[in-house]
């Protein structure tokens, strides 16, 4: 039995619904078991203590909630694994401050560990069955703390149509199912409020639920204006919008050694395509030099394209929000409209195409940029897909 299936067999089932801690903690995991086992939580806010006594209450929750038990056997296994995981960010995010222990940002982090582990550990990549379980698991880390707080939101039904559109994308994501997680975090602690807290993750779930979008993402009159409200536009989520862009650029995002060269040559082959792998070559610049130069001659490229109203794949690794936000306000100030490709393959044949390249980048890494990796999220561009390749 490999790794990954003797993780799916410890998850609890009926008819008891025991989880088998002696069992979890004789696996691969149990090094991160340990190191939150070593990190202090806030006590005002986590009365039993470290982050792993925490875990273990909220897994325990989770598996006696009924709303759990009735999910089919798929999504009960991604909502586990993800509270299991949910506050592993904890563990480098975790300081003192004013004298008492936070952990800003820490489901951003947890959730880029978790893609890691699920990712190079696990081998849940290459696959599209693969991927919308990986992701998921880290869409539900990545917002757990959201419906105990939605209210704090200065929009909040905008912020539930943004995390919802993530359905799109891995399939088996909800805003249900992260309201389930996060009754089972609050739950899952000593707390004096945890009543109001439980409150408050259910009002979540009916304000969802009333905007269309609590089982799956919500309905738009168009890409177009699906993108504009998403991306911060002041309009209704009913409301169309006139389309006034030209034509649609594509933006790549992939490890290296993915394939985004092959894939562009079979499916924009008619395409100009500005690359950064060609201009450091043409320039004669490493990858592991600075890539300031490379960049800055990308975009005067792509403006030319632009100018002209044409077309064009932009190819290059693209891994996290900010890089990828940037290239596409360009695109978009020239009125073009931008679908995000993410490619995928699985981690074996990643480092087999990375040492068949002419310009082999080293494996380390190639481990560091997956382990900042954030896929492109719904709300990114007018059209996002993840393929496999």
């Amino acid at each position: 039995m490999d790794e990954w299936t003797s993780l799916l067999s410890l998850i609890p089932r009926e008819p008891d619904w025991q989880i088998p801690w002696d069992g979890w903690k004789a696996t691969d995991l149990h090094i991160w078991f340990e190191k939150m086992a070593a990190t202090q939580q806030n006590p005002l806010w986590h009365g039993e203590g470290d982050v792993w006594s925490h875990t273990q209450m909220v897994c325990e929750e989770l598996s006696a909630m009924e709303t759990w038990r009735c999910l089919d056997k798929k999504q009960r296994q991604e909502l586990f694994l993800a509270a299991l995981l949910h506050d592993i960010g904890k563990v480098p995010c975790t300081r003192i401050e004013d004298g008492h222990f936070v952990s800003p940002n820490h489901t951003a982090v947890g959730a880029r560990m978790a893609r890691e582990i699920l990712w190079q550990d696990m081998g849940l990549c290459g696959t599209d069955e693969a991927r919308t379980f990986r992701e998921t698991v880290c869409s539900l880390i990545r917002y757990h703390s959201v419906p105990a707080h939605i209210l704090d939101q200065s929009d909040p039904e905008r912020r539930l149509f943004k995390i919802a559109s993530m359905g799109e994308l891995a399939a088996d994501f909800s805003i249900k199912l992260l309201c389930i997680l996060e009754e089972a975090d609050m739950r899952g602690r000593v707390f004096p409020r945890i009543a109001e807290s439980v409150d408050m993750v259910r009002l979540c779930a009916e304000l969802a639920e009333e905007q269309g979008c609590l089982n799956g993402p919500g309905s738009f009159p168009s890409a177009y204006a699906r993108h504009a409200y998403l991306s911060g536009r002041k309009i209704q989520p009913g409301q169309d919008l006139y389309d006034d862009t030209w034509g649609e650029i594509v933006l790549l995002s992939g490890l290296p050694g993915t394939g985004k060269d092959t894939w562009v040559h079979e499916n924009f082959a008619d395409l100009p395509m500005v690359s950064l792998d060609v201009i450091r070559k043409q320039k004669g610049i490493s990858p592991l030099d600075d890539q300031g130069p490379v960049a800055a001659f990308a975009r005067e490229q792509a403006k030319e394209y632009l100018r002209k109203k044409q077309p064009f794949v932009w190819n290059a690794t693209n891994l996290t929000p900010s890089i990828r936000e940037k290239q596409v306000r360009l695109f978009q100030d020239y009125h073009a409209s931008v679908r995000i490709v993410f490619l995928e393959t699985t981690w074996e044949e990643q480092l087999r195409r990375n040492k068949n390249r002419a310009d082999e980048v080293p494996e380390q890494i190639i481990r560091r940029m997956l382990r900042n990796l954030v896929l492109p999220e719904r709300f990114e561009a007018q059209r996002v897909e993840w393929e496999s390749v």
